[in-house]
C-alpha cells in the first residue's frame, strides 16, 4: 500500500483534477448543466463501450447534467483516487472495487448514500452485496457488477478424458492426470497470486485474519494447511508448473482459452474473453463450477465486484446530480443491458431476466454466487493481500519455505493491522 504522496505525484493529482474533476466544472454558468465526471476503472475495450452508451441514454433523460467519462486502468486507479481526493480534486463518481469502498469511506472520501436517490432501490439488491458496501452502519456506494471465482472447464476435454467437475482438490487432482493422459494436454493451471488462492483458506475454514477476533490468521495451522494445498497444485502428472513471470494471468488465461489446458480458476470478469477463444466459439463448451473443496468439505471464493460511490468532496449541487446517475447506471433496465453486452454479472434479481441468463457464462457464474464469501469488512483488507502476492510468488519458484514464506507474511500484515495479534 502506497504510504505517502511524492511531490511530483501530488503536482499531476491536481493535474489530473483539473482536467477530471466535475466539482469544479458547472457548463459556464450558475443555472447551466452540471458536469459530473466518472471515473471508471473496467475494461476499456470490452466493457466502456457499454457505459459510454449508457451515458448518452442518461443525458437524454437528465438535460441538466453532463457527464465526463474518464477510464482510468484498474491498477493505477485506487492511488490516482486517493491522492486526488487527498488534495480535494477527485471525480464525483469512482467504480470503486468492493475492496477499496470501506478503506475510502474510512477516510472520508465517499457519501454515504443511505436515503438518497441513489440507493432508491436498495431492497432489490443482493443484501450480502449492500453489506460489502457498507462501512460503520452507513452505505457508501451501490453494487454496480459482482463476482466470484469459479473453477471453469473445457468439457471435450474433460468428456473426452471421461472425468466429471471436481469436488475436491484432490479429485482435481486425479482429473488432471487422467485428462494428461487421456488428451495429452494439462488438466489445470493455478496462480501465485493471493487472491485466487484465497479459495483454499475458505476451504480449511480460515481467511488472511479473523477480523472479529482482531487476529491475523495467515500463519495458523489451517492456513498453512489450505496453502499446502495450493502449492502441491503445481507439480504433479497434468498440473502446470507455477508460472512466476510478470504475465502469468495473461499466458494462463490465453492457454485455457486455446484448449492448451482444462481447467483454471477463474472469474466472470472474462466471459467475453473466453469466447474469443478457439476451445470456446461453441460457448456450451464452457464449464462452470463452484471451486473444488477442502479438507473441511467447504467450498468458497471471494465475492467481489465493485461498487459506484459518490466523492464527498463534491459541492451539493454535484452530489445530487452524481446520485442520480448512479442510481441510473444501477437500475434494473442498465443492469440488464450491461450484462447483455458485457457479459458481467447483475447485482440485483430483477436483471437476471431470461435473456441475460440465456448467456451460458452468466447462467454458470450465478449458480456459484451462492457459495460466494463476502470479505471481511475491514478497511486494511484488501492491502493484506500486496505482501501474500510477493510471498506466495517466492514460495511458487521454490525461493522461500511455505513455513518462511508465511511467516514474513504475517509480519508484513501485523504492520498494516497494528491492533491485531498473531
Amino acid at each position: 500500500m502506497r504510504r505517502g504522496i511524492a511531490a511530483t505525484a501530488l503536482v499531476a493529482s491536481f493535474a489530473l483534477a483539473a482536467t477530471a474533476c466535475g466539482g469544479s466544472d458547472s457548463g459556464g454558468k450558475a443555472d447551466g448543466p452540471v458536469t459530473i465526471t466518472w471515473w471508471d476503472t473496467s475494461n476499456a475495450t470490452n466493457e466502456a463501450p457499454t457505459y459510454k452508451a449508457l451515458i448518452k441514454d442518461f443525458e437524454a433523460a437528465n438535460k441538466n447534467i453532463k457527464v465526463k467519462y474518464v477510464n482510468v486502468p484498474f491498477d493505477q486507479a485506487q492511488n490516482k483516487f486517493d491522492t486526488a481526493a487527498g488534495a480535494s480534486g477527485a471525480p464525483d463518481v469512482l467504480r470503486s472495487d468492493v475492496g477499496w469502498t470501506p478503506a475510502f469511506a474510512k477516510k472520508g472520501y465517499f457519501l454515504p448514500l443511505d436515503g438518497t436517490e441513489a440507493l432508491a432501490d436498495q431492497a432489490k439488491f443482493k443484501p450480502n452485496l449492500i453489506e460489502q458496501a457498507q462501512y460503520d452502519g452507513k452505505t457508501y456506494g451501490v453494487p454496480f457488477v459482482t463476482d466470484t471465482l469459479a473453477l471453469v472447464y473445457n468439457k471435450q476435454l474433460f468428456a473426452k478424458a471421461g472425468v466429471e467437475a471436481p469436488k475436491t482438490w484432490d479429485d482435481l487432482k486425479t482429473a488432471a492426470a487422467t485428462i494428461k493422459a487421456k488428451t495429452g494436454v494439462d488438466g489445470y493451471w493455478g496462480s501465485t497470486a493471493a487472491y485466487y488462492a484465497q479459495p483454499f483458506l475458505f476451504g480449511e475454514g480460515t481467511d488472511t485474519v479473523d477480523a472479529s477476533a482482531k487476529k491475523i490468521t495467515v500463519n495458523s495451522a489451517a492456513a498453512k494447511k489450505g496453502y499446502g494445498t495450493w502449492l502441491s497444485l503445481f507439480s504433479g502428472k497434468g498440473l502446470h508448473k507455477a508460472d512466476t513471470t510478470a504475465d502469468a494471468y495473461a499466458h494462463i488465461q490465453d492457454a485455457f482459452v486455446n484448449g492448451k489446458v482444462a481447467a483454471i480458476v477463474q472469474g466472470p470478469w472474462e466471459i467475453t474473453n473466453f469466447y474469443k477463444g478457439s476451445a470456446f466459439t461453441d460457448k456450451s463448451n464452457l464449464g462452470i463450477t463452484t471451486v473444488p473443496a477442502g479438507s473441511t468439505g467447504k467450498a468458497g471464493a471471494p465475492t467481489g465486484g465493485h461498487n459506484l460511490s459518490v466523492y464527498a468532496g463534491s459541492d451539493s449541487a454535484h452530489q445530487k446530480a452524481a446520485e442520480k446517475f448512479v442510481g441510473f447506471m444501477t437500475s434494473a433496465k442498465s443492469q440488464t443491458q450491461i450484462a447483455l453486452k458485457n457479459s458481467t454479472l447483475p447485482t440485483r434479481d430483477d436483471a437476471y431476466t431470461a435473456e441475460v441468463k440465456a448467456d451460458p457464462g452468466i447462467a454458470g457464474y450465478q449458480t456459484v454466487l451462492a457459495s460466494a464469501q463476502p470479505r471481511v469488512a475491514l478497511p486494511e483488507y484488501s492491502s493484506l493481500l500486496t505482501p501474500l502476492d510477493t510471498e506466495l510468488l517466492k514460495i511458487a519458484s521454490g525461493k522461500e519455505s511455505l513455513d518462511k514464506g508465511l511467516g514474513n507474511a504475517e509480519t508484513a500484515i501485523a504492520k498494516l493491522v497494528p491492533d491485531f495479534s498473531k
